[in-house]
């Protein structure tokens, strides 16, 4: 469970997220909104790289502002970012041991759980290719994996479905259901496909101009007509989508 309680912040006179208090809860929950809206603020605030000028956040127990982006991911805090970070140069299992040499694991553990992480996200015999020349949806799968290694306690993916194609998305929904089931994981999700948010996401909260407009179980808020004009500007493709 993450409380997020009064969180603001301003970038000069730009208020991206204005007084948010939220309680998320559930294995995966989604995060949507018009672009701008304070989506990925919101993402960068709970992972350190934003500090808010007010509120605080508590996830499982542990309240996080206090801690640095660091010593957020050893805690348990992981993410993936819209512009995805594979290091080209890099091999996937190089790309992925970053994780597990900042995780301090011995070599045996390492090894395992590599091995345990590319199979979950179907990149075993994939561990030697540089990450150059990978594909889009590979290059996604190195991140997930590497936010998998060790023991998360929240993952935060932010529009992991972005450029993809519709079999790839297929294949994400599957790994996306899968996360807590694999790692104990709890998700937060990002992402302009409803169609995914509404397969994956038992609850979703919608922001707008840095403000929650609607929380709850995501078929629910998705048919909520503040929703519909706030995120699409009409109701009648998030209609479609949901009746899907």
């Amino acid at each position: 469970m993450i409380t997020i309680a009064d969180v603001s912040v301003s970038f000069g006179g730009v208020k991206a997220i204005a007084g948010l208090s939220a309680t998320l809860t559930g294995p995966i929950v989604g995060v949507i909104g018009p672009n701008g809206a304070g989506k990925t603020t919101l993402l960068n605030v709970l992972s350190g790289f934003v500090t808010p000028q007010s509120g605080r956040i508590e996830a499982f127990g542990q309240e996080i502002l206090a801690l640095s982006p660091n010593k957020r991911a050893l805690w348990g805090l992981r993410r993936s970012f819209q512009a995805e970070q594979v290091v080209d140069d890099l091999t996937v299992a190089e790309n992925i041991l970053v994780m597990a040499d900042s995780l301090k694991l011995g070599r045996a553990e390492k090894k395992a759980e590599l091995a345990r992480v590319l199979g979950y996200v179907g990149l075993l015999g994939r561990e030697s290719v540089l990450g150059r020349h990978l594909n889009a949806y590979e290059r996604r799968m190195v991140e997930i994996g590497r936010a998998l290694v060790g023991k998360p306690r929240i993952v935060l993916l932010d529009e992991p479905g972005a450029g993809l194609s519709q079999s790839e998305v297929d294949q994400l929904r599957g790994i996306i259901l899968g996360i807590q089931d694999f790692s104990g994981a709890m998700t937060v999700l990002i992402d302009h496909d409803v169609e995914l948010i509404t397969a994956v996401c038992g609850n979703t909260l919608v922001i707008d101009f840095g403000i929650p407009i609607a929380y709850g179980p995501t078929v629910e808020v998705l048919r909520d007509p503040k929703v519909q004009a706030a995120y699409l500007g009409t109701d009648e493709h998030l209609e479609d989508e949901v009746a899907a």
